[in-house]
Order: C-alpha cells, then structure tokens, then sequence
C-alpha cells in the first residue's frame, strides 16, 4: 500500500470512496482543507469522503540506499559532507563574530578617547573661564576699569602693568569696612566669652586613647598632610600624598566622597560652611574651590593659578568670604571666595625664602605666615604691611595657629612648638617633644581656665 502523494507506505492509511485511492491521513487532510479536491483526480472530495483503512502494524523496509553496504557507504559520505559544511558554516559566523567584537572594542576605544579629550577641552574652558573671571575687575573695587576707545569699541587694558606684575583690584574701602566691623563684633564677643563647662580638663585628655583607625587614601602613595573637621557637622576632610582629598563621616565610618582633580600632593584644606565650599591648596601650584551639593558631592567650581610655586597653606577669613593662600613663591594671595578672583598678592615672587604656613587671627584683621627660613610675620590685612616678625625657630615653621582669646600664637617646626605672646611681641615657651627629625604640627585648641593661664595645645606628629 502506497500513500498516491508521497509514493510511501502511510502510517495512517485513508480510502477515498469516489476514487478508491489510499493517502496518508494527514496529507490529504491538509491537502482538502487547501483545494478541497481529489489530488490525483481533480474532483470535489471533502473528508466526509475519506474512509480510514485499519491494518496490522508492520515494520517499514529500509530504504534502498541502506539495504547494500555501498549504499551505507554512501549515506555515511553525505552525512560526513554534511557535517563538515555545517563546521565551516560555524567556522565563518565565529570569524565574523570576531571581526564585529574587534570592530566593537576599537569603536569603544575611540569613544574613550574621545569623552577623555572632551572631559580635558572642558577643563581647559573651565580654567579659561575662571581665569577671565579674575581678569575682570570687581564692581566693588571702588573704581571704573581703564579703558580704551578703538574703532568705536572699549576695551580693558591689558591685566600686566607696566612694572611687569599682574593688576590686581586690592582691597577697597568697602571690605576694609566690613572686615573692621567684623572685627569689633568678634573681639567683644571674644572678651565676653566664658571657659565652656564641657571643656575637657587635662586629666580627661591624657586618657584619651585611639578607638578606631580608617585608611582613606591610597595604599601606593600614603601619607595624610592636611586635615580640618567641619564646624557643624561630624565630617572630617583629608589631603594626601596620593593626590586627593577624602571626606570622611565619623559617625558611620564612611567615606563621603573623594575629590580629584589636582596632580600633585594636597599639602592644606579648609571646610567654608558658607555656602557649603570647601578649599584645597596643593603643590601642583594651584588652588581649587569646590562646592557642596545636596547629594553631599563636591564639584570644583574654580581653579585658581595664581602662584608659581607650590601652595603650602589656606585660610579663611572669619567672615567666610574671603581666604589667602600662601606659597612657597614667597607671596601670599587674599581672594573674594564668591568669584575666586585674587584681590591682592603680597610679596615677592623673586625672594629666597617661601611660605609655608599661615593662619587668620580669630579676629581677622591679623595674618600670620611661615616661612622656610624659619621665620614668622604678622601682617596687618587692611593696608597688607608686615607689622611683626618672630625669629628662633630651626628649620621651616610648618604649622601656626592663634589662640581663641587672640593673644597668643602658636608655630612648629623641626625644633618643636613655639608660644608667642602677641602683646610683648616675645617668645614665653618652647616645647620640643620629640627629636629634632620628627615633623611637628601644631592646633591651639582653646584658650581655657587652666593653672597659669597657658594655651592649651594638641600637636601632631
């Protein structure tokens, strides 16, 4: 019995009553449903015309390729030939597989390229931005900018004058005024001031000992050369060797955010709380101000190159709109922390000896810088004019501070720590702890009611 459409032995054998003809079942069901006629005969036939056959179930001869081993044979070739054309196949869909992967990855190092060329075009107009901002003089500068009239159009002077140094705004009458009343507000609020009753006693301090330790930066490069705490919160700010700054939340041991962007060592830092800025001075003669966002990142908002050698030390101004960096240029720059524009720079840049050191006095009409021949100057910051300077130190005063009630000051360097009395213009103590090689920082902390009246100070080695 053989299917009419196929020409092989059905597995379901079907009868049409009007031809008499067998068909697999599932052939001529398929094949009405399409034509609804006799394939052979060509007349109407519908299933109603199909009569299944039962028979024994039989086993199918094999074919006739495999009743002979030649057939055998060549059935085993064309699977073989089979197979190996469907190995090529596999062979040229990895090899164009490979090509569209390899033509990926260079497109992908392209982008790459690309996004760091743009990332490097951006921070060059940011800098050519923040450097024409400065270039600009202040509307409060009490003065109108010189210009010149050409072909119909005004245009600024050049910011070098004519003894070769750059133009700077300085501190007009207006600031001065400002800066004067803030120092009358804070030295009678200073002179009013009680010894606070939660002051750690000296007993209390002696028993302190480390509870945890936490490292911030990178392994390759260690070293911290900076720190400030945030005044109202529990945040703590590092810089290191490794190039970055690190703020670091006490309470949960985590850290906050890290700050790139300089090349070299941060070498000091100082949290504004105004406005939320934060300020970085580093070595690779550059100072940048960042500022805070809701999310708690900091973006650099300006990048400050106005020295020529490294930067060795940032303070701000009671007021907290105004900072001065300190460098080993030999200058010191006072700028607007607002605009990031340097209003004055004091010094000069041909000198031998730098800055490495300098801090506000608490009441802001003082600053007092460190410089690498172990030198310490008092400056009046209204007319920017060196009104003191203490000498006795060994080596360059790294670190200085004043004490809360202003009358005294503290620098290290090499030789220790040094307490100097602001109204005698003398030295009363030296306090040399360690050996001559151990760097030494110092931080008066409070001007407390101890016995005799001595600043109370935490050092840093």
């Amino acid at each position: 019995m053989i299917c009419a459409i196929s020409g092989e032995v059905p597995d379901e054998p079907v009868v049409s009553k009007k031809s008499g003809l067998l068909f697999e079942r599932r052939l001529i069901e398929r094949y009405i449903e399409d034509h609804g006629k006799c394939p052979v005969t060509k007349e109407e036939l519908t299933m109603d015309d199909i009569v299944p056959v039962k028979t024994n179930k039989v086993v199918k001869p094999r074919t006739l390729q495999a009743a002979s081993i030649p057939g055998l044979l060549g059935m085993f070739q064309n699977e073989w030939d089979a197979l190996m054309l469907s190995s090529f196949a596999l062979e040229q869909q990895l090899h164009t597989a490979r090509q569209e992967l390899s033509h990926a990855l260079y497109q992908h190092d392209a982008a790459c390229r690309v996004i760091a060329r743009l990332k490097k075009e951006r921070d060059e107009a940011r800098a050519l931005l923040s450097q024409a901002e400065r270039q600009i003089p202040a509307s409060m500068a009490g003065a109108a900018p010189t210009a010149v009239v050409s072909n119909g159009k005004r245009a600024i002077e050049d910011e070098i004058g004519p003894d070769g140094k750059k133009i700077r705004p300085g501190i007009n009458p207006v600031m001065i005024e400002e800066l004067t009343e803030c120092n009358t507000m804070l030295s009678a609020q200073r002179k009013k001031r009680q010894v606070p009753p939660t002051l750690a006693s000296i007993d209390a301090i002696e028993r302190y000992t480390q509870i945890s330790s936490h490292p911030l930066h990178k392994t390759n490069k260690p070293g911290i050369l900076s720190m400030d705490i945030h005044p109202s919160k529990d945040i703590i700010a590092t810089g290191g060797i490794d190039t970055n700054a690190v703020l670091f939340d006490r309470p949960s041991g985590q850290i906050l955010c890290t700050l790139t962007g300089h090349s070299k060592k941060i070498t000091s830092l100082k949290f504004v709380p105004r406005d939320e800025l934060f300020v970085t001075g580093s070595a690779d003669k550059t100072v940048r101000i960042w500022q805070g966002s809701e999310e708690g990142n900091y973006n650099c908002i300006h990048t400050l190159k106005d020295h020529t050698a490294e930067v060795e030390a940032v303070t701000v101004h009671a007021t907290q709109k105004y900072f001065v960096t300190a460098s080993k240029d030999n200058t010191w720059c006072f700028y607007d922390i607002s605009t990031g524009s340097c209003l004055t720079q004091v010094g000069e840049a041909s000198g031998q000896e730098g800055y490495t050191s300098a801090s506000f006095h608490p009441d802001g009409l003082i600053l007092g810088t460190g410089t690498t021949e172990a030198v310490v100057k008092i400056w009046d910051v209204k007319t920017q004019s060196n009104v003191a300077k203490f000498e006795g130190h060994v080596g360059p005063v790294t670190a200085m501070s004043f004490s809360e009630n202003g009358y005294f000051l503290a620098t290290a360097a090499l030789d220790g720590v040094k307490l100097w009395d602001l109204r005698k213009l003398r030295n009363f103590r030296t306090i040399s702890p360690y050996d001559p090689d151990t760097p030494t920082n110092s931080y008066i902390a409070n001007m407390g009611d101890y016995v005799d009246h001595s600043p109370y100070i935490f050092l840093g080695f």
